[in-house]
């Protein structure tokens, strides 16, 4: 079985999951959302704002570096970034309106929202992203000063979306696995059409 099909495979495990186990992700979801207000609730709100800047911010700073430095490989990681945040954002959409899944707030009145959102629930747009992010740096450069400040960074993400009642667990774990597969995929499918091109192409390093 490919990768591909795992992924698909296991996104359909957790659709199931979502659908027929709502009570362990309610559950679940209460355990991480407080109906009082916090003081870590600025700091989640500050994660989860950070999103949308650095998932765009940071491959555009790249590709700028790039251009200026005439570094062709940071700017084609740049735009492989970029295109993996791209396919993320389709596959995410195409999903939340296809399940068309209710926000946790707007079910369970219990679950007070503490940021926006307004979409479908399932999966979460933010997490998807941030995977998004911090998978294809990683795989673009495979040192454990990327991936844990990556990874810890995307991760955040998740949780913040939990805390501020926007999304229940089985959301923000879609989510991961959207992202980093779509990450993974991209880096992948760029690979190959560098080596039919035959332009040179990075082998898989070990991370170090």
């Amino acid at each position: 079985m490919t990768l591909t099909k795992k992924l698909i495979a296991i996104l359909f495990l957790i659709v199931h999951v979502q659908l027929f186990s709502q009570n362990i992700d309610i559950r679940l979801l209460r355990s991480f959302n407080s109906p009082e207000t916090l003081p870590s609730d600025n700091f989640f709100k500050l994660v989860s704002n950070s999103d949308a800047y650095l998932v765009f911010g940071i491959p555009v700073g790249m590709g700028t570096i790039g251009l200026i430095r005439h570094n062709d490989q940071l700017f084609r990681n740049a735009c492989v970034t970029l295109a993996a945040t791209a396919v993320t954002g389709c596959i995410t959409e195409a999903m939340k309106y296809a399940i068309n899944r209710n926000r946790p707030f707007i079910t369970y009145p219990d679950i007070k929202k503490k940021s926006g959102g307004g979409s479908p629930s399932f999966p979460s747009g933010h997490t998807s992203s941030a995977f998004t992010t911090a998978t294809s740096l990683s795989l673009s450069y495979p040192k454990w000063y990327i991936i844990l400040p990556a990874y810890t960074w995307a991760g955040t993400v998740a949780y913040s979306r939990m805390d501020l009642g926007v999304h229940y667990p089985s959301d923000v774990l879609a989510g991961a696995i959207v992202g980093a597969g779509s990450a993974w995929l991209t880096y992948a499918v760029n690979k190959k059409l560098n080596k039919r091109s035959g332009k040179k192409s990075c082998n898989w390093p070990e991370v170090k």
